[in-house]
């Protein structure tokens, strides 16, 4: 016998669960072990007879083969029929549940453990992937214990495979009249009067922004239902938070049980956590305990001051502003504020006098306004709204919302004593809100899927993936900024590898490249601030070289194969803005805060960003689904205009999507193909004498892909997309190319073979393989192309002349080797050609051809003359310059093999010129 097995006091997900999982075991009957919620009571009424139920009292215990456990992983919460489990002849018991972070005690032979928001979801799953067909009865009951255990996918432990389990169960036939009655079955007569007298003795507290509701009922025995009352007191008293309690009597003894109810929905608390040391557990958001013998007004106060404890400090207008302010002159027109508007992607600007006081407040509506009536060099003062609402610094998150909410305002300045320190916006209080919504979903890294973590979770992580010395120099630095009023960030790139890490990987992370910045907090941070703290920073770390870069001042400290951090590179810049002036140009940056800094970034995979420094430490900025996209293992690009601004993104997309086995996201790459095709690049370079992202930074994108083992992967995606026409507008990669490119690898993989072999210093290539690969693609443009395009990636010096006389040195080894009839003859004609030039010429000629310079550089090219200079003063020979004519006619009569040894060289000598 086969039974599933339900937990006490069944609920809808419970019986759903195990209804499905009835059609996945054959035979397998489902045991109530302990009674079921009112509502299940009510349900299984009508419907018990359409699931296999059978009574526990039924039960031939000798008789049970397997027990399937759904819905816990205690052992007390299966009452008497916990013995089971203890049978000697039980031969597998699995447990089905949907609640982390549990302590199980019931030893399983497999478990089913997943973050969804109802076990049943889990069933489902299983049901659609063996295409099973249900009755519309299981699909009603199984519905039913997702959309409670969900709250019809409004908690938060909701997630879309709840969703499409829902879908899929309405296929089947799910009766939403049914489904409607028993979500919502109303309050019993004893309940009615249970929230009568919670409402009339209730407690509540106001703490940080949030309302803790809290109550203890004395009952005359069990209640059930009483979950269902604490929903209902959570509300209409419109509270964050509930405790409820209710104690009763056990019989003649006295001895008094405490039920708890815990709801919240106050992001960073977790009531699993606060109950799980009494012996209680659920979700974050919804828990519950049962104790017997306590003090229950004593025990209920501590879980109260507990829950208080963990509730998190809201976010202040400090945390959330942008700064420093983008402000105007009242007498700014207003063709001037929209184009400032334009270049810093602004919804509005502050109007400040000649001594920096605020006045005004222009939005870009006001603007627009003003331009479709032709007022373009009207002044702003004459559009600006005057009756200006402001915030402090110390301003929290709901006291923001609520101002925003009741005036309708977009944007609230920050003032100081008077003096405007930043501005919050919509759009800032939305994001985060959309983090802390994020933030209370506790999901985490788990395997290689990527999750919001939350703060004290990433520390964690930080802590244990990077390698100590690591973690100890993000330490420092933090603790430099927060001493200079400054917040610090890990942006980009090392937390992009950071969470892609696998989880189980024993092996300390080290990070080669680490990008910091510094953001305004209890100051603003100007434009030297990155180089303030990478020379304290410097102070600490001795070994490392200070650089400083630019006009905006950001540094850089390098070390070079240091025994403890190898070559380590550090970015560290202060929070800022950019704008591209042109199509390819150099953007212009300015100070500005995190989340802008964020948004000039290449991907959302890239805009990540981690604070370091208190409070708050540990939290995850994700402004542009960068998680997700990290989830879906795709490229995506932050704006439209992205590759048109800068075409080095294109080679950077590829890349990365090589690289880490992403796909370019398909909106990003019909991006680029719009960017490319629009023919910009070329009408850029026409129009400007300097297109940098066309020049030296394509330049040095195309060695990081040409150097990289993958670099095969990577051009046939720039082929794929096109995108050789940043190089020149004509350059393709067909099978021409692809043929001389792969003939180019041979050469390497020999040159480097019998380099090690003989050592010989001219069979190495004398430049590195990806700069010689780049040759092969400029090569691969008609002659009057190639010496433009190598001048505007600023190739070295001898690149350039390579490919400048590239068509005049290979129309003379065409023209003269087929007539060479001795090697020799081949000797003299290629001498004059270095190695790489040979290359050039060779993989673009006919194959005798290539055959001959084959020949010449692995063996005629490494041919020495039995006699040199020292040999010839020894036989008696004068030195002069006939030294030089005589080396090299025993050279040519050695590769012809006139000559073999040392003794016929002499001959040859004394024959040819005697003495």
């Amino acid at each position: 016998m086969d039974l599933i097995l339900c937990h006490t006091t069944a609920d809808f997900d419970a019986l759903g669960a195990a209804v499905g999982l009835s059609r996945l075991w054959a035979g397998a009957k489902i045991v109530l072990t302990g009674g079921s919620h009112p509502a299940v009571k009510d349900f299984l009424a009508l419907h018990r007879d359409e699931y296999a139920l059978i009574e526990r009292r039924s039960v031939n215990p000798k008789q049970i083969r397997s027990l399937i456990v759904v819905d816990t992983q205690h052992r007390d919460r299966l009452g008497v029929a916990a013995e089971w489990l203890d049978l000697p002849q039980i031969e597998q018991i699995v447990v089905y549940d949907h609640h982390l972070e549990i302590d199980r005690d019931i030893s399983a032979t497999a478990t089913h453990i997943a973050d969804v928001g109802a076990t049943t979801t889990l069933i489902v799953e299983e049901l659609q992937a063996q295409q099973v067909e249900i009755t519309s009865f299981e699909a009603t009951v199984m519905a039913l214990g997702i959309h409670v255990d969900t709250g019809s996918l409004s908690f938060d432990q909701a997630n879309h495979r709840d969703a499409l389990a829902l879908a899929w169960l309405m296929q089947q036939g799910t009766s939403l009249h049914v489904v409607r009655d028993y979500i919502d079955p109303g309050f019993s007569p004893q309940l009615q009067a249970l929230l009568t007298e919670a409402l009339d003795n209730f407690h509540c507290d106001r703490l940080r922004g949030y309302t803790v509701t809290w109550v203890l009922l004395k009952t005359p025995g069990y209640v059930s239902g009483l979950s269902s009352l604490a929903a209902r007191l959570m509300e209409l008293t419109e509270s964050d938070a509930v405790l409820l309690g209710a104690r009763y009597a056990l019989g003649d003894s006295g001895e008094e049980r405490l039920t708890v109810i815990g709801r919240s929905q106050i992001p960073g608390t977790n009531l699993n956590e606060l109950f799980q040391p009494l012996g209680g557990g659920g979700h974050s958001q919804a828990a519950s305990l049962s104790l017997r013998g306590v003090d229950g007004q004593a025990t209920l106060q501590h879980l109260v001051d507990r829950l208080k404890a963990t509730i998190p400090h809201p976010p202040t207008a400090r945390e959330l502003m942008s700064s420093p302010v983008r402000t105007i002159r009242p007498d700014t027109t207003i063709a001037e504020a929209q184009r400032i508007l334009l270049r810093y992607g602004h919804s509005g600007l502050s109007v400040v006098d000649p001594t920096g006081k605020l006045v005004g407040i222009i939005s870009r509506r006001d603007i627009d306004i003003a331009l479709h009536h032709g007022f373009s060099h009207a002044p702003a003062k004459g559009y600006m709204t005057t009756n200006i609402k402001t915030i402090t610094p110390e301003t929290t998150l709901p006291e923001i919302q609520a101002l925003m909410v009741t005036y309708d305002i977009g944007r609230l300045p920050v003032l100081q004593d008077g003096e405007l320190r930043g501005i919050v916006t919509r759009t800032d209080v939305l994001r985060e809100l959309h983090q802390e919504g994020a933030r209370s979903e506790e999901l985490g890294v788990r395997g290689n899927a990527v999750g919001i973590i939350p703060p004290a979770a990433f520390l964690r992580l930080l802590s244990d993936r990077l390698a100590a010395p690591f973690w100890e120099l993000l330490t420092q630095a933090s603790a430099q900024a927060e001493q200079r009023g400054w917040h610090l960030y890990l942006v980009g790139g090392g937390v992009r590898d950071l969470l892609l890490a696998k989880q189980n990987d024993a092996a300390p992370l080290y990070l080669q490249d680490i990008d910091l910045v510094v953001d305004g907090f209890h100051r603003a941070a100007d434009v030297g601030a990155g180089v303030e703290l990478a020379r304290a920073l410097q102070q600490l770390y001795p070994a490392a070289r200070l650089e400083i870069h630019g006009v905006f001042q950001t540094a850089a400290l390098l070390w070079h194969k240091d025994p403890i951090f190898g070559s380590l590179w550090i970015d560290i810049a202060t929070a800022r803005t950019e704008f591209y002036p042109y199509p390819a140009a150099n953007p212009e940056v300015e100070a500005s805060s995190i989340r802008q800094d964020l948004y000039r970034r290449d991907f959302t995979i890239n805009s990540l960003a981690v604070r370091l420094t208190p409070p708050r430490a540990g939290e995850m900025l994700d402004f542009f689904g960068g998680l997700l996209d990290l989830q879906a293992k795709q490229i995506r690009v932050l704006h439209p205009n992205s590759f048109i601004e800068d075409p080095t993104r294109i080679y950077r997309a590829v890349r990365f999507a090589v690289r880490l086995e992403f796909a370019i996201e398909p909106q990003t790459e019909n991006y680029i193909r719009y960017a490319i095709n629009s023919g910009i690049y070329k009408r850029t370079q026409g129009n400007n004498s300097r297109a940098p992202a066309l020049q030296t930074r394509l330049k040095n994108e195309l060695k990081y892909i040409l150097q990289a083992p993958y670099w095969q992967a990577a051009l046939s995606l720039l082929g794929d997309l096109d995108a050789l026409q940043c190089l020149h507008e004509t350059l393709k990669l067909d099978k021409t190319l692809w043929q001389q490119l792969r003939f180019l690898e041979r050469c390497l993989r020999r040159f480097n073979r019998e380099s090690q072999k003989s050592k010989v210093k001219s069979q190495n290539v004398p430049i590195p393989p990806w700069l010689l690969r780049l040759e092969v693609l400029i090569a691969y443009l008609a002659p009057e192309y190639r010496d433009r395009v190598a001048q505007n990636l600023q190739l070295p010096d001898d690149s350039i002349n390579r490919l400048r006389h590239l068509q005049q040195a290979q129309e003379r080894v065409l023209t003269v080797l087929p007539s060479c009839r001795l090697p020799s003859q081949v000797f003299d004609l290629l001498r004059q050609y270095d190695l790489p030039m040979l290359i050039l010429i060779a993989l673009r000629c006919p194959r005798p051809v290539r055959s001959l310079v084959w020949q010449y550089v692995t063996q005629w090219a490494n041919v020495q003359p039995p006699l040199n200079g020292h040999d010839l003063k020894q036989l008696g020979y004068k030195p002069g310059p006939q030294y030089r004519q005589i080396l090299d006619d025993i050279l040519a009569a050695t590769l012809d093999g006139i000559i073999r040894d040392r003794t016929e060289a002499e001959s040859y000598l004394f024959e040819h010129y005697p003495r």
